[in-house]
């Protein structure tokens, strides 16, 4: 059975022994993980009408499997996944495990074939797990979970289950193995949907780019308290105090819990984006509190269950240039669209707050140095002061009723912001600023 399973520290009402949740013992510190020896530059090809007896070295000659593949590569590799549905029949493997690791510069790459739109359908534990392996990417891929094989009556029977991958499947998990932790890991340009456990989820983690995705109804049914997007007590891979977890330009939307979280007796996640124990203080780890910076950045993060973006026992984090729009959507969960529990040094600029109805825009609990500022807060009640931020004013997106959040040109959110963190491009990769001042929010105005 797959042995290592994800899930969120959701709140502060517990602190959970970890290392009987993930069935493994307590990490350590690890070295980097070797690089294979030999830089391949190989092209492999996977096909749902190939056959893994084929060379895999051509169109006309693909392997079946994505596995069959991912078993050969060597640094500088790229696996080029065609047409078709890739599934697996055990459920508690993967549909594909990633643990043979690149090198910088030499990054071994998972994508689809240009042109080619080819689905990983899963009820396994992991569509994609990448396992103690550094230098990846995956990039370009759709991912469906179980969810709609599942209903919330089977998922509320199962909720004592934490052996089930049926209700917990994740859609790519970034973890450990044998000691060696993962690093330079990019997940790009994928859409991750109806995951009954988490969407994208990294554990022991260091240089994680997440970025360009589209994540969404994912979470439902586990008992594991999983989010849409998350980062769980990343780790030091070497002294660098600079931005190297990046989480920018992602869709995350519709993601929430409707099974209790087996630690606490309640629903406590189901977030859009959640950075959780960057601290390491959770589950007697010994990695070190993370020094690096994480930096989220123009992404869209609307009616999630849980909080919008949320800051859990973590440093160093900058929230920049995000709509947040009516997260928060479950009664359990008391916080707003961006909350800070437990921190220290977050810089919350230039963010749109579109707060639910009767739940605060933000919420701030023991977060030393944590600076809200330049942000345009609507519909809900706001922590802080006043300084720079737009209070009470409805930013006027384009569509609010079809979730279009670019913005009107009379919105109070154009040139209203602050280059201080300089954020130079938006969510659709135009230029900042177009006017006199950069514009709140993920969106840029084109002038």
């Amino acid at each position: 059975m797959e042995n290592i399973m994800y899930f969120i520290k959701p709140s502060f009402l517990i602190v959970l022994c970890l290392a009987a949740f993930f069935n493994a013992s307590s990490a350590t510190v690890a070295e980097k993980a070797p690089a294979a020896a030999v830089e391949s530059n190989t092209r492999y090809y996977v096909s749902e009408t190939g056959h893994d007896a084929n060379n895999g070295l051509s169109q006309e000659k693909p392997f079946r499997s994505i596995q069959r593949a991912a078993d050969l590569t060597k640094p500088g590799d790229i696996v080029y996944i065609m047409n078709g549905t890739y599934t697996k029949d055990e459920p508690t493997g993967n549909i594909l495990t990633i643990t043979r690791s690149g090198k910088d510069n030499a990054f071994i790459t998972y994508q689809a074939l240009p042109g080619q739109t080819p689905k990983l359908k899963s009820k396994n534990w992991n569509a994609i797990k990448v396992e103690g392996a550094s230098y990846i990417s995956i990039d370009g891929l759709e991912i469906e979970g179980n969810s709609d094989n599942i209903k919330i009556e089977y998922a509320l029977v199962q909720k004592d289950n934490r052996n089930n991958p049926a209700t917990s499947g994740n859609g790519i998990l970034i973890c450990e193995k044998g000691g060696q932790n993962p690093h330079h890991i990019t997940i790009s340009n994928c859409k991750i949907y109806k995951c009954c456990g988490g969407g994208i989820a990294s554990k022991h983690a260091d240089y994680l780019t997440i970025e360009d995705n589209i994540v969404y109804e994912n979470a439902l049914y586990s008992p594991y308290g999983n989010s849409g997007i998350s980062t769980y007590q990343n780790w030091n891979s070497d002294s660098n105090t600079g931005c190297k977890i990046i989480i920018r330009r992602n869709i995350s939307r519709h993601n929430q819990n409707l099974v209790p979280f087996f630690a606490a007796g309640g629903i406590t996640d189901g977030n859009g984006i959640i950075v959780d124990d960057l601290q390491n203080t959770q589950g007697s780890s010994k990695l070190g509190a993370y020094k690096g910076r994480t930096l989220i950045e123009n992404n869209v993060v609307y009616c999630n269950g849980g909080r919008g973006i949320h800051v859990f026992h973590s440093d160093n984090v900058d929230i920049v240039n995000n709509t947040v729009y009516q997260n928060s959507q479950n009664p359990k969960i008391p916080e707003g669209e961006i909350s800070v529990l437990w921190g220290s040094e977050i810089k919350v600029f230039n963010n749109i707050m579109y707060a639910s109805k009767d739940k605060p825009a933000n919420s701030v609990n023991e977060a030393k140095g944590t600076v809200f500022d330049y942000n345009l807060v609507f519909n809900g009640n706001f922590t802080g002061p006043v300084a720079h931020n737009v209070i009470d004013k409805n930013p006027l997106f384009t569509d609010e009723a079809k979730f279009d959040f670019t913005l009107q040109k009379k919105s109070p959110a154009v040139n209203a912001g602050t280059s201080e963190l300089r954020v130079t491009r938006d969510m659709l990769n135009l230029q900042r600023p177009q006017g006199s001042a950069v514009d709140i929010g993920a969106y840029e105005r084109k002038q």
